[in-house]
């Protein structure tokens, strides 16, 4: 029995919406990645395995770590246990050496 063509219409907008979500989750994630290479001074991976690792520790998801951060970017509060695995997180993966400092 074939789908309708209401169904099919369904199921693709379906589709299209979860497509839009992770588009919109992908931008925020990486925004939080670049606070992260900025204010951590950590490379981009290491600033992913940052967010990968205060999700972890804070059994937050990915996405809603990097909306805290960004929060924090902006009004410069945090809840703080994120603050803490944030800095923790940060001490395992970080500081690099800043391009052109002295050693």
């Amino acid at each position: 029995m074939g789908e309708s063509e209401a169904d099919r219409i369904a199921e693709l907008q379906a589709e299209v919406d979860q497509l839009k979500e992770a588009v919109a989750s992908h931008a925020v994630v990486d925004q939080a990645i670049g606070m992260m290479v900025a204010f951590g001074r950590v490379t981009p991976d290491q600033g992913w395995e940052v967010l990968k690792d205060v999700s972890q520790h804070t059994n937050i998801k990915l996405r809603n770590i990097a909306e805290l951060i960004l929060v924090w970017g902006r009004r410069g509060d945090i809840p703080p246990e994120v603050r803490a695995a944030l800095e923790d997180a940060l001490d395992r993966y970080g500081p690099t050496q800043v391009p052109g400092a002295d050693a």
